[in-house]
């Protein structure tokens, strides 16, 4: 059912507040007529008032929030009312542990296949925000139990680590429940980016299937498979049939692309079953679910719209630009370092000297608040008159590092291009295939000028000048990771991500060389060349920069985006994944992540799923994510564009000894 679709509502008896039922017990075709969907769940929201000893089931179509709901229709306020004093009505209902109101929905499951009604299963939770401790969390099953279907087996599910804590002595006799990361491996449907395409749809049952046919995919597929790997050219459309993240390079691409993009998990079957295969589809992926179905091939398909969308780019400096360390760096450095370079640049000045824009985010209108600057407070644990900008400082210099390093410029690529006569020549002959669109010419050239710039001696000049710049900032590094950084990655429009080269076990000189000219020819692998060439960047434009970095070993790394990627109107929580001892697993799809969301207004986090992993993160390390979360929330203020705040950050990092958070790289979310 359409959670929007008003028609066939079941009638309130007189005096029942509007758009509810009060006092029923909840049936299975009641829930179905009053229920929205979820995640791809059917549910109904739920308030129980523990004066009158009765509940309320919400019609779905009606009541978009408790709070409005038990404000107008049972407390008798307006809505103005209600805002007036908003942060005290929340406090009310979701932390008072005397409160008159019990809060929470109830989602409809199945151990079976989608729909199968003789499998299922309730769920009732609370809101991630909700203190509720055992004594409320039990009442309530308790009550919901005792008024619902008895056909029907309900699970308690904790909306966050703290309820999970405080049921951990709580036998699942009185109490039964499931964890939040179950539930999520037995999603049907998972968005993972909104949006819609007419395409031709590619189905493929595995790698080696796709790999056989990628040499003829076009602009306008649409690719369905278990996972969809990195190497994919630019396409109309994804569909994932098994679990994946939405922070894999993969699905980054995508993200940035604005192309629908999904996990759907009998895709692959419904595809089959309906022969939808190499036949033309209107996909969409919404919040609510996915949309698959046959339609007729567009009369026009002479080129795509984001092939005449070009992507601007500055213009690169390259000319006596030295070497210099990152921390002396700023964001203004971009067109001579590198987007990535001169991020940790920057980040190094606001963890020495703070900014007066670290509490943007929080003093901006997101409604119904005015402004979140209180939850700020509460988070920094600081009094709501304190200096915020200034405790948001002390905050990050206490819990965040920046990379020690270096940052070799555009120019010194440059010098080194220029330096081989046979490098220039290849480079000549492959703008003149791009100029023809002989995009087979293309790739024959990329693989020369790729092995001659991996193979083309550096000239001494510049050996000498990286290695002392190496011994005199990295000094006692045993190992040392090398990082690109190119002005043509991380703009709006153009993520680029996972398509050019990091080294991570740089031990010495010639292994440093090495490194630096394989992260310099990947600027020039095909299919980076083709992803610019589509988006109208120019070969003579850009250039790469290389960063040096100290390797730092880690329990714990993982990729973190400052937004909630699959409901960008959640504007309190941040994503984390993370896996034990690399970020680049996160990225690069070869392990399922664990994947966390933490509050940054009201606080707490809840896990989303354990991807691989045998058992969740300690309380602790946990805790240490929290804190990581904020500190995204705050540099995502200070590196925003506009007065909004808004635009969220992804960021690589590593947990060090100790609980502190080790930032590798900060870039624009493209999502």
């Amino acid at each position: 059912m359409n959670a929007n679709d008003s028609t066939d509502r079941p009638a309130t008896t007189a005096g029942s507040p509007h758009g509810a039922v009060v006092g029923a017990r909840l049936t299975l075709p009641l829930f179905e007529q009053l229920c929205g969907t979820l995640g791809g769940h059917p549910y109904v929201k739920v308030v129980v008032d523990r004066h009158r000893g009765e509940w309320h089931v919400l019609d779905s179509a009606v009541h978009s929030f408790h709070v409005n709901y038990i404000a107008t229709e049972i407390d008798g306020l307006t809505l103005e009312q209600l805002d007036a004093d908003l942060d005290g009505f929340n406090h009310g209902v979701y932390h008072d542990p005397e409160r008159r109101y019990l809060l929470g929905v109830l989602s409809l499951h199945s151990d079976g296949p989608p729909g199968d009604r003789a499998k299922a299963f309730m769920v009732l939770e609370t809101t991630e925000a909700d203190t509720m401790g055992a004594e409320l969390l039990t009442e309530f099953h308790r009550f919901v139990r005792a008024h619902l279907d008895e056909s029907l087996a309900l699970l308690t599910k904790p909306a966050n680590h703290a309820q999970e804590n405080a049921l951990a002595g709580v036998p699942e006799t009185v109490l039964p429940r499931t964890a939040g990361n179950e539930l999520f491996a037995a999603r049907p449907f998972v968005p993972l980016t909104l949006g819609s395409a007419v395409g031709r749809l590619r189905a493929f049952a595995g790698t080696e299937e796709y790999r056989a046919a990628r040499p003829d995919l076009a602009w306008y597929d649409i690719v369905a498979m278990p996972v969809v790997p990195d190497d994919i050219p630019r396409l109309a459309g994804l569909l994932n049939a098994r679990p994946t993240t939405p922070l894999s390079h993969t699905n980054m691409l995508a993200a940035g692309w604005g192309v629908p993009n999904a996990i759907v998990r009998d895709v692959l079957d419904r595809i089959a079953a309906e022969r939808l295969d190499n036949g033309w589809v209107r996909y969409e992926v919404t919040a609510d679910g996915v949309t698959l179905e046959r339609t007729e091939e567009p009369a026009d398909l002479t080129q795509p719209v984001w092939h005449t969308q070009r992507i601007r780019i500055d213009a690169p400096e390259v000319e006596d630009v030295p070497i210099v360390p990152l921390c002396e760096l700023r964001a203004g450095d971009r067109n001579r370092y590198g987007t990535k370079a001169a991020n940790l640049g920057e980040l190094h000045h606001v963890l020495r000297h703070g900014s007066a824009r670290l509490t943007g985010y929080y003093a901006v209108p997101r409604a119904p608040r005015p402004d979140l600057l209180a939850h700020l407070a509460g988070r920094l644990e600081v009094p709501e008159d304190a200096d915020l900008a200034r405790a948001a400082a002390d905050f990050l210099a206490r819990h965040v590092s920046a990379p020690d390093g270096i940052a070799v410029p555009f120019a010194v690529q440059q010098r080194f291009l220029d330096s081989s006569r046979a490098v220039q020549q290849s480079i000549g002959k492959l703008k003149m295939a791009l100029e023809l669109g002989a995009m087979d010419a293309v790739d024959s050239v990329c693989v020369q000028l790729q092995h001659l710039v991996a193979s083309t001696p550096v000239p001494d000049d510049l050996v000498r000048a990286l290695d002392t710049h190496v011994v005199k900032h990295l000094a006692g590094a045993d190992r040392l990771a090398v990082r690109s950084s190119s002005n043509a990655e991380d703009l709006p429009g153009f993520s680029a991500a996972g398509i050019y080269e990091s080294h991570t076990k740089v031990t010495d000189l010639p292994g440093l060389l090495d490194a630096i000219r394989q992260v310099w020819a990947s600027l020039l692998s095909s299919r980076s060349v083709r992803l610019r060439h589509q988006a109208g960047i120019s070969l003579d434009d850009t250039f790469m920069g290389v960063i040096v970095q100290r390797y730092e070993p880690s329990p714990l790394g993982g990729v973190m985006v400052t937004c909630n990627p699959t409901n960008r109107a959640d504007f309190r929580n941040v994503y984390l994944n993370c896996t034990l001892g690399s970020a680049s697993a996160v990225v690069d799809g070869t392990t399922l992540p664990m994947q966390y969301l933490y509050n940054t207004v009201e606080g707490g986090g809840r896990t989303v799923s354990l991807g691989a992993a045998d058992r969740d993160l300690d309380p602790g390390t946990r805790t240490d994510l929290g804190r990581l979360a904020l500190a995204g929330r705050l540099l995502q203020s200070h590196f925003a564009g506009d007065y909004t705040f808004a635009a969220p950050l992804d960021v690589e990092w590593l947990l060090a000894p100790g609980g502190r958070v080790h930032l590798l790289q900060l870039r624009p979310y493209n999502g």
